[in-house]
């Protein structure tokens, strides 16, 4: 964290994760509040997730690995905002907290990085044994849907670590998110897309939220205005699926509102571990009524084999993970 000299009370204090890619999420908060008048600082955490990197997401378990510090400190009023990837952040905020607004929408598709050396162009050149890291098991569920004979490993770190690595031939490959490698200047690096409704990304991805605390009507206020619309209720439908099927990071669900053929209409899967059984489904988003929508939807995943899915990944008393380096 920030030292404790004294501070101008007019100055926001932004909390932040102090991996490159979320000081520059939260810059970006930082430059939008300037842009109306308003001086702000960061103030870095390292998360439960940024801490335990020997670890699988899926051992640790909990949720808000990567919020919880964050969130300790802004109910405590250490803090006067947090910064987050939305998809980092549990669908039920803790108490006295809540989302105020969300930037406009990065590209929020899943992509491939290939070695240099590998050389393949997309995912159907990868030779088969070929090694492919993620740390998310909805990747490793989709990527063994479709292709099986590629072996999956757990990769963790942060974005410059994971593109290290596959440079470094650790892994032929890995999937990350676009987004963030759009906002590091590192796009070139992408090999191929995974395009929706084929292949989707996690609930929220691509948004940058703003939380703060909900009797704190000074930040409302100057929050409030940086509330993209659209994101705000795309991301909306899509948390709620994930909600109504309580999922975290130990369940493959992904979703996404999209416009493919004109109507924007969310789409949402919910898959087991190996990938041979994923159900999916679509629902036109009612923009009036997101949540409803993404409600409707996982009831219809439910009814369609989805239930009997969540049942057997939840009484598994030890979730398989990916395949350590």
């Amino acid at each position: 964290m920030t030292s404790k000299a004294k501070r101008d009370p007019q100055v926001i204090r932004i909390g932040t994760r102090a991996s490159e890619l979320a000081l520059r999420q939260a810059r970006l908060v930082g430059r939008a509040l300037l842009a109306k008048g308003i001086k702000s600082e960061l103030v870095t955490f390292k998360t439960t997730g940024d801490k335990k990197l020997d670890q699988p997401l899926t051992e640790i378990g909990a949720k808000g690995l990567f919020t919880r510090e964050l969130e300790v400190a802004l109910s405590k009023n250490k803090i006067d905002c947090a910064v987050h990837s939305l998809k980092d952040l549990p669908t039920e905020s803790p108490d006295g907290l809540e989302i105020v607004a969300l930037l406009e929408r990065e590209d929020p598709r899943d992509v491939l990085v290939v070695n240099r050396i590998t050389g393949a162009e997309n995912l159907d050149d990868l030779p088969a044994g070929s090694r492919v890291g993620t740390s998310s098991l909805r990747r490793r569920a989709q990527l063994m849907a479709r292709r099986p004979d590629l072996e999956v490993v757990e990769l963790r770190g942060n974005v410059p670590t994971r593109l290290g690595k596959v440079e470094s031939g650790r892994v032929h490959a890995a999937i990350l998110a676009a987004a963030g490698l759009i906002r590091l200047g590192v796009e070139q690096r992408i090999t191929m897309f995974f395009d929706p409704p084929d292949w989707l990304p996690a609930p929220g991805q691509g948004a940058i939220a703003i939380q703060a605390r909900n009797d704190d009507s000074r930040m409302r206020e100057l929050l409030l205005p940086l509330d993209h619309e659209a994101t705000s209720i795309a991301t909306r439908a899509e948390r709620a699926f994930l909600a109504a099927l309580e999922g975290g990071c130990q369940i493959p669900i992904g979703a996404l509102v999209s416009e493919i053929l004109g109507t924007p209409t969310l789409y949402g899967m919910l898959g087991d571990l190996s990938g041979r059984h994923i159900v999916r489904g679509s629902r036109v988003l009612d923009p009036g009524s997101p949540e409803s929508t993404g409600e409707a939807l996982a009831a219809e995943i439910r009814s369609r084999g989805g239930s009997s899915l969540l049942v057997e990944l939840r009484q598994s008393s030890r979730l398989p993970a990916p395949q350590p380096e």
